[in-house]
Formats: structure tokens, sequence, C-alpha cells
């Protein structure tokens, strides 16, 4: 393994540490150690800018399921080393601030550790990895991961509701997306991404594009918390600050992110690819920005900004894609990719001033017991550190100047506006309609920031409002995280193009690869004033409109609309949910009966029905007569003692005889057996059948109720109709398999083992050899299994109850 696969697996590694550490080191905080490992990977993935700024890759392969084309692959360039800094800075920031948010007096931070860098790890390998399957393992480790850290705090109800649902919602996507990859697969023969976007041009008309495309993209909005399935982000609001400000706003969620970016060079430049990203992302704007209006809880407010201004990356995103249309060198194409430069840029600032605010509110609800809106105000003077990184993070996030998030929103109008001149897609008819509910949305994101700001810090100190005896600022320790995400929100206003050609132009050419001419670059020159242009006009309007609707604020929030904070399509999962359990319930109270003839039923039934839709489908049924041997006199006289002994069975009415005639047919088994030179079969057909017999008897003996009762059989015409089905469905599998093999010259597999037994195993008892070299896992597996029923056996007979267990 190479030093990136070693990078990509540390936080693993070093996981299985962390219990150790918490055990024996109980009197220095855990994070203190894990603290050191994303500083370490941080500065070893800044090392690879140069390489990226200047246009080269990174790539290492080491073997996994060669075979299957599954290999751990990874791979740097532009796209993943944006993310690879911000999973490792930002979790260097985030770490440093659990110290000091998580006491390890009264937390199991041995937990929160694991689970922390359990995530990520598997963070870390999704967005490194080249192979599409490699990609989906470190995916799903992200939603576990996250479902762990959401319920950390385990014994409240709503901690296990929001892990709950992000699970079921993320995992459920990723199915979704798995079988996209399956399908670009069977497209492309490959599951390396790089060769997928080799092929891109050849797929493009493919008929199964657009339903890979549709699956992929249902796992990319799940993750990133897209319309409708946002819902899952605010109720993991649940889970400590550190977990928030970490998953839920800098790295997780933006992994459906990274995969629109990573898969637009395979389908970007497709009108439905356009449409579908486009239209959900501005709407999830919109629906997310006037729902995080109506919250009452500061986390609430940032979760529903957080889908907010996800949607305008995506929307972003899905316009972008469009310059591929055009064309490699086209001006037309360089014009149209603002919205990708845009999204980018946006990418990065949104990490740095929603951490920022994630932490300054863990900070108020640490200090003072509360997040609630309606109790908080006055704690400018009491707190002004955390009042100065608020006031700096809100700005940026409402897109006031000179920050960074005025930068990314100038250029997201920039990217609409645009957007809204092109001539392909019908934009023509609908293209004014993105800036319109961009504009719209982009006032009440005003709105939210305005209000939070000012219920929070301005106004009246209430102490008899807070939980805490003393209201007071937090200790420098849990403020320089929050203080330096803030801090890069001013530099990267005041100094954008910092990150022009070191990290966004690389990020763009990952996003868009082949626009540009042999030698030609993006033009990434990111500056404050471009005149009094529209960008600038609208940005104007969404401050004035945005100041008139909070001065008006005490007549609109006594609308209904706003008095109900929780999202209207809850109510949708909540009773699908509902309605999920109880017909698993009544499903599990029809098939778990209790009884093993239902299940060998079901089972049977189920086999025959598979057995008959592939006779018919591929219409494989064949008799063949020609080569079937003779029948000796005596094997008929065999035969009908057999039939003869198998009808009697259900005719007699005691138990003891029943159990002798079933023993005489398992005998008459193992006389066909012997008849057809299979001396090893008939060797275990007598000993098992002796066992049973003998066992059967000894346990009637000892149960004389059962030994004297006698009982009247039942007819079961459903039983009777499954066995005669199976034997049926038995005898025509053997026909058809014996006539297709001889009729079509196809070599029975029996006659490889008869070749290559001995040679190939040394072994003269081709059964033997079959069981022990050619089957020796399946083999060895059932062996386990034996010696695990046997363990549970030996447990039972130690085990001596006293039946005051329970007490």
């Amino acid at each position: 393994m190479t030093a990136l696969h070693w990078a990509t697996v540390a936080p693993f590694l070093l996981a299985i540490l962390v219990p150790f550490l918490y055990k024996y080191i109980r009197n220095i905080h855990t994070g203190w150690f894990v603290l050191a490992l994303p500083v370490f990977l941080f500065i070893y993935f800044i090392q690879f800018l140069p390489v990226t700024s200047n246009g080269n890759v990174v790539k290492h392969t080491v073997p996994w399921v060669p075979s299957l084309g599954i290999n751990f692959t990874v791979y740097v360039d532009g796209l993943s080393l944006l993310f690879l800094l911000l999973i490792t800075g930002i979790g260097s920031l985030v770490v440093l601030y659990s110290i000091y948010y998580l006491s390890n007096k009264t937390e199991s931070l041995n937990n929160f550790y694991v689970y922390l860098l359990m995530f990520m790890g598997a963070m870390l390998g999704v967005v490194i990895s080249d192979n599409l399957i490699v990609l989906y393992v470190f995916w799903e480790l992200t939603s576990l991961a996250s479902s762990l850290l959401i319920s950390y705090w385990f014994h409240r109800e709503k901690s296990i509701y929001g892990a709950q649902k992000s699970m079921l919602i993320t995992v459920f996507g990723g199915f979704a997306m798995l079988g996209g990859f399956s399908l670009l697969y069977v497209m492309t023969n490959t599951f390396s991404i790089r060769g997928i976007i080799e092929q891109a041009a050849v797929i493009a008309n493919d008929p199964l594009i657009l339903p890979a495309m549709l699956l992929i993209l249902l796992g990319a909005f799940t993750k990133s918390a897209q319309f409708p399935f946002h819902i899952w982000l605010p109720d993991a609001m649940e889970a400590p600050t550190p977990v928030s400000a970490y998953l839920h706003s800098a790295t997780m969620v933006k992994a459906g992110i990274y995969l629109v970016a990573r898969l637009t060079p395979v389908f970007g430049g497709l009108p439905e690819w356009f449409w579908i990203i486009s239209v959900f992302g501005i709407f999830t704007l919109l629906w997310g920005s006037v729902s995080a209006v109506r919250q009452k809880d500061l986390k609430s407010i940032l979760a529903f900004s957080t889908i907010s201004q996800l949607g305008l990356i995506m929307a972003l995103l899905g316009l972008g894609s469009a310059s591929l249309y055009y064309g490699t060198g086209t001006e037309a194409a360089l014009y149209y990719s603002a919205a990708t430069l845009a999204a980018v840029f946006h990418l990065i600032n949104h990490a740095t001033f929603k951490g920022g605010l994630f932490m300054a509110v863990g900070i108020i609800d640490h200090e003072t017991g509360t997040r609630d809106i309606r109790k908080l105000g006055g704690l400018m003077a009491i707190m002004p550190i955390t009042f100065t990184i608020s006031l700096i993070g809100l700005a940026a996030m409402a897109g006031l100047p000179p920050l960074n998030g005025f930068l990314s929103k100038e250029m997201f109008f920039t990217g609409i506006l645009r957007a809204s001149e092109l001539d392909i897609f019908n934009m023509q008819t609908w293209g004014l309609l993105f800036p319109v509910v961009g504009w719209i949305a982009s006032v009440f994101t005003f709105v939210y920031c305005t209000i939070m700001f000012f219920k929070t810090f301005t106004g009246k100190f209430k102490p008899e409002n807070f939980d805490v005896k003393h209201v007071h600022e937090a200790p420098i320790g849990m403020l320089i995280s929050p203080i330096i995400l803030v801090s890069l929100v001013v530099i990267f206003g005041f100094f954008p193009n910092l990150l022009s050609y070191t990290v966004i132009e690389p990020a763009m050419a990952a996003i868009l690869p082949g626009l540009l001419d042999e030698g030609q670059r993006f033009y990434v020159n990111i500056y404050h004033w471009h005149g009094f242009n529209t960008e600038l006009l609208m940005t104007i309007g969404v401050i004035a409109v945005g100041v008139f609707i909070y001065l008006t604020a005490k007549k609109w929030m006594q609308l209904n609309v706003y008095l109900k904070e929780r999202d209207p399509l809850n109510y949708f999962y909540d009773q699908s949910l509902v309605g999920l359990i109880k017909g698993s319930t009544s499903v599990t109270q029809i098939q778990m009966t209790g009884l093993l003839r239902d299940y060998f039923a079901y089972m049977i039934t189920f086999t025959v029905l598979l057995l008959g839709y592939t006779f018919i489908r591929y219409d494989v049924f064949a008799i063949d007569t020609v080569n079937v041997a003779t029948i000796s006199p005596y094997m008929w006289i065999l035969t009908l003692v057999f039939i003869a002994a198998t009808l009697s069975v259900p005719f007699i009415n005691h138990r003891i005889t029943a159990i002798i005639i079933v023993g005489v047919i398992g005998f008459l088994l193992a006389l066909f057996f012997a008849v057809f030179r299979a001396p090893d079969l008939v060797l275990t057909q007598l000993l098992v059948e002796t066992v049973m017999v003998v066992l059967l008897l000894l346990a009637f003996y000892h149960l004389p109720e059962l030994r004297k009762e006698k009982f009247t059989p039942r007819f079961n015409g459903v039983n009777l109709i499954i066995s005669i089905a199976v034997g049926i469905f038995v005898t025509v599998t053997a026909f058809s398999s014996f006539a297709l093999s001889t009729s079509n010259g196809i070599e029975p597999i029996s006659q490889f083992f008869v070749e290559n037994s001995y040679t190939l195993a040394a072994g003269k008892n081709m059964v033997n050899v079959i069981l022990v070299d050619f089957r020796g896992l399946d083999t060895l597996l059932e062996v386990l299994v034996l010696g695990i029923a046997a363990l549970g056996v030996v447990t039972l007979i130690k085990l001596r109850m006293t039946g005051r267990e329970d007490v």
C-alpha cells in the first residue's frame, strides 16, 4: 500500500486504539490523542497542491477483487483534494473544539471519537476512491457513522429518532446509487470512474444511461438533503454540536455534492441531468430558506439554512453542466461555466462560515443552557467574542460585503443570470424562473440571518430565562476553532484569489474536463467591484426587502404558517413508517408461524414457482429416451416396495410404527445408492438413518404418553399439492438436464470432476475430493456452523437454570 492508502485508512486504525487510550489514560482528554491525526493528514494533503495546480493527478492502485474489476484505487485531482482538505482541516478544528465541549468526566468519549474517526476515514475514502464499488462501501460507512454520532446521547428519544431517520433515508439512497453504479458497469464494463469518464461519449446514447442517472441522483439527493429528502437533516441536530459542525455543514452533506460534481463529465450536457439537478437544487434553496425563518431553535435555523445552501450549490452544478453541451474551447462553454465556478467557491465559503456558526451556537447552548431564540437576548455584552464570531458568520451567510459570502452570492447571481440566457434545453421559456426564485430565496436567507443575530445578541438580557446560574463567555479553548473559521471568512473575502488557481481552478478542471483547449485554463479572477450591474442591484434589493420583512416581523410572526416549525413533509415520513411497521407485522404474522412445516412449505413453494417460471421463460423442458438404460426386474420390485412404503405413511395411526416405516424408506434409499455404485452415500445414508431411528425410538420410549398415543391422520390438500409439485419438478429437472446435455453436446459438470479429481487434488475418492478441495470453503463454513451449534448445545447443558435468573 502507498502513503495515500495508509492516509485513507489511518482514521480507522486510530479508532481501534481509542478505547485502549480511553481506558488506560483517563486523566487526559482522549481528543488530544485524536487531534494529531487530522492535523497530520491536513499537512500531508496540502503537499499535493502544486501537483493539482499544474493540472497533474496522483493515482495508485492496490488490487482487492481484480477478477471483478474491484480495486482500491486512490485518485487525487483538484476536486478530490479540495474535499480532502475540507475533511481534514475542518476535522482538526472540530476535534479541538470537542475537547472543550465534551467533558471526559461525564461523557463516553471513547464512543464519540471512535465514531468520529470512523466517519472521517469513510469520507476520505469516498472522495479519494476511483472505483465505484469501493466508493459505495465508504459511502455507506458515512451513513452508519453519522447515525451512530446522531444517537450518541442515546438516552434521548429524539436522538434515536433522528439517527433512525437519517439511516433509513440515506441508506435507501445508497442502495439506489449502487443500482446506478451497476448499470454504469453494464454500459462500460468497468467500475473505474476514470474509465467511465473516458467512455462518456459512447454511453451518452445508451438506453440505460437515464435509469443509471436517476438512481445515482437519488443517492446524491438523499445524502445532500435535497428536497424532498431533506427532512432527516433537522432531526440530525440532536447530535452534539461538534458533530453538527463537522458532518452536517462541512462534510457528510457535501458527499452528494461531490458525487454530482465527480460524475458531471459523464452525464453533463444531457438535458435530463441539467433540469433535474437545477430544478431540485433551486427549489431546495427556496424551501430551506423559507423553512429556516419559521424556526425558533438556533440549530434548527442552521439546519434549514444548510439545506438551503446545499440546494444553492447543487443548482449551480446543474446549471454549470450546460457548458459541456457547447464543446471544447468555445466561448459559450467558458461563459456558462461561471455557475460551476460559483459552486466551487461557495462550497469552500459555506464550510467556513457555517462551521463557525455551528460552533458559536454550541457555545451559546453550552454556556446558557438553551438555544431557543424566544429566551435568548442581550448576549452581546456578556459574550463579546461569540457575538463577533456570529456577526461575521451571519453576515457572510447573508451575502454582505466584504466577506467571502458576498463574493460567492454575487457569483451565484451571475451564474443563474447567465443560465437564464441559455439557448438550449428550453431555457428560453423557463430560464427566467431561476433568477427570480434565487433572488426570493436570498431575501429569506437575509431574513433568517437577521432574526438569528438580533434575537440572540440584542435586546434586554433576562437571567431568569437561562438554565445556568451564571452566563459567561466560553473558555478560550472552545473559541479557537470558530475564530480560525471566521478569520478565513474575512481572509477569503479580502483576498479571494488566494484560492483561485491553487484550489478553485483545479477543481473546476476536474468537474468540466475537456472543456478547454490544450494549454488553456479557466479564468478565475474573483474581485468585489464589478460596477453597477444586475448582480449588485439584486443584492441591494435583497437587503432592502429583507430589512423591510424583518421590521414588519410582529405582523407576519402571528401567522399560522410561522408558528408551525416542523416541516410538513415529516408527516408523510411518519405515516410511511407507521405503514411499513404495520405491513411488516402483518407479513411476519403470516410467515412466522413457529411451525417448521410452514417454513418448508413457503420455501418449497417459492422454489417450485421459480423453477416453473424458468422452464416456461427459457423453454428448456425436454425428454430424451434414446440413451436411457434398461431397467432390471429387481429394480422394478425395489421401486414398487419403495413407493408402497412411502404411500403407507399417511395412513398409519401409531407414532412408533410411523418411525419404523420412515426408517425402512431410508434403508431402501440406501439400496438404490448401492445399485448405482455410490458406496460412500450408502454408508452415510445407513449411518444417518440408523441414528435418527434409534434416537426417535429412544425419545418415545422415555415419553410413554406419546408412545401409547394413537392419532387419526388428517388429510391436507395443500401439503399434497406441494409434495406432488416437488416430485414432478425434480423429475422434470433431471430429465431435462440429461436430455439437454446429450442433445446439445453439453459436457456434464461431473465429467470435469472425473478428469481432474486425481490430477488436481491427488484423491481417488471423487466425492471426498469435491467436498474437501473443490468445495473447500463451503465445507469449512458448514463445519463452522456445526461448531457454533455444538457450542450452543454445550452451553445449554452446562447452564443450570434455577428459575431465579430474572429476579
